[in-house]
């Protein structure tokens, strides 16, 4: 009975076709839509695709094919989703190398992932420790990508089940671990939580974090697979709330991602603003760290609860992203619950177990562990560490495995964790 509690809908979503292939398909849909925009740039799926198509065939005459690491170097722009889409098209995982990180953290990702190619934008070659014997392939569209047919598809064979990208997370201890992705666990995340969110081609995504996080992946393919328009958000701007709800406004933005202490700053523009164009907000999904709900009080207050949704999803890069979904309303204020979570993504499953893997009793306190579907195949180099975190099953089918949070999380007596 506590099982069926925890995971109330477990549900299977397999994933039949490689990322870049979905997107391939949109763009033979809607070839003169906007695919995303930044800066008052802005690129078609077609123009999309015929950029990401001439940087490929570069990227696969490199030796570039399935499983192998590309890093990507560039600042928010344009270039920046063209490499993303051109790497998956040809086969290979993008290793994010934020020039905004700093160079010894830079160093360290771009050895111990053990890259010999780095596609980067001429302009930020200069700051980027790039060891010698490491190739750097320039990001920057050449003449030949105008002559690319603007509607093929990649002529690489790639698999859901190869890499889609390794993203560096720091955890709690010890230095940043590269975690291996597959296309597979993208599709599905969209898959599952289809039903909950509706997204579609009418919608506006804002691309507010840094593709080294991986919140940005949910923000990328959220548009691209479904052939909305991502708005890259300017550094400068987002560090600014009024700058930021200026270009929520002015480009309709309808799904919003933040980080609760973000949009913290970002409500207190929001709620006192008086501005020209109202927001077009549908959904605001909340990620990245524990949200205190009681702190929404004056959204409530000022926009109500029905539009848009506020959503409290957690979720860890090793399980791609997302792992709960918990829409949130007036009734959450004041409840003692003040971060909830939620019930997982139809296809995970989780569990609060003590330190033999047994179920806590209600009203007890244990470690939160997630199963099934979106779990990553490891830690890069790592198989010591990937171990000790992803660890056999007890509760499912044979060869299935649970990742180990760290996270405490207490089992309430409603049977809510």
């Amino acid at each position: 009975a506590t099982f069926a509690q925890w995971n109330p809908a477990p549900a299977e979503h397999p994933a039949d076709q490689a990322l870049h292939s979905r997107i391939e398909a949109q763009v033979q849909r809607t070839p003169d839509a906007i695919a995303v925009t930044c800066e008052g740039q802005a690129l078609s799926y077609a123009q999309l695709n015929q950029r990401a198509n001439a940087l490929a065939r570069r990227l696969v005459d490199d030796g570039v094919g399935p499983d192998v690491l590309v890093g990507l170097a560039a600042e928010r722009s344009l270039d920046m989703v063209v490499g993303i889409f051109a790497i998956l098209k040809a086969g290979g995982a993008y290793v994010p190398l934020d020039p905004a990180y700093p160079a010894d953290r830079l160093a360290y990702m771009i050895e111990d992932s053990g890259l010999q190619r780095v596609l980067a934008q001429p302009q930020v070659l200069a700051s980027l420790p790039v060891p010698a014997g490491v190739r750097v392939l320039s990001l920057e569209s050449n003449d030949d990508s105008t002559q690319a047919d603007p509607l093929a598809c990649s002529p690489v064979t790639v698999s859901p089940d190869n890499l889609a990208y390794v993203i560096y997370t720091s955890g709690s201890t010890g230095k940043p671990k590269g975690v291996l992705l597959p296309q597979r666990n993208v599709l599905r995340l969209f898959t599952a939580t289809d039903a909950d969110f509706r997204f579609g081609s009418d919608d506006v995504w804002s691309l507010f974090h840094s593709y080294a996080f991986d919140f940005s992946v949910w923000e990328i393919f959220g548009a691209l697979l479904y052939g909305g328009r991502l708005v890259i958000v300017p550094q400068h701007t987002s560090r600014s709330p009024e700058a930021f709800y200026q270009l929520l406004a002015d480009e309709q933005v309808t799904v919003l991602n933040q980080t609760p202490s973000a949009f913290k700053q970002l409500m207190a523009v929001a709620t006192t603003a008086e501005p020209q164009r109202p927001l077009a907000l549908r959904s605001v999904v909340f990620g990245g760290e524990a949200l205190d709900v009681n702190s929404l009080a004056p959204w409530f207050e000022r926009f109500g609860d029905r539009q848009p949704q506020l959503v409290n999803m957690y979720g860890i890069t090793e399980t791609t992203v997302h792992v709960s979904y918990r829409p949130l309303s007036l009734a959450d204020l004041g409840k003692a619950a003040s971060s909830p979570m939620g019930v997982p993504i139809p296809d995970l499953s989780w569990y609060v177990l003590d330190g033999d893997l047994n179920p806590v009793a209600k009203g007890c306190i244990g470690e939160l562990y997630v199963g099934r579907a979106g779990l990553a195949r490891g830690y890069l180099k790592r198989s010591d560490l990937s171990a000790t975190r992803f660890v056999p099953d007890p509760f499912g089918a044979p060869g299935g495995r649970l990742y180990r949070t760290g996270d405490l999380a207490r089992y309430h007596a409603d049977g809510v964790i």
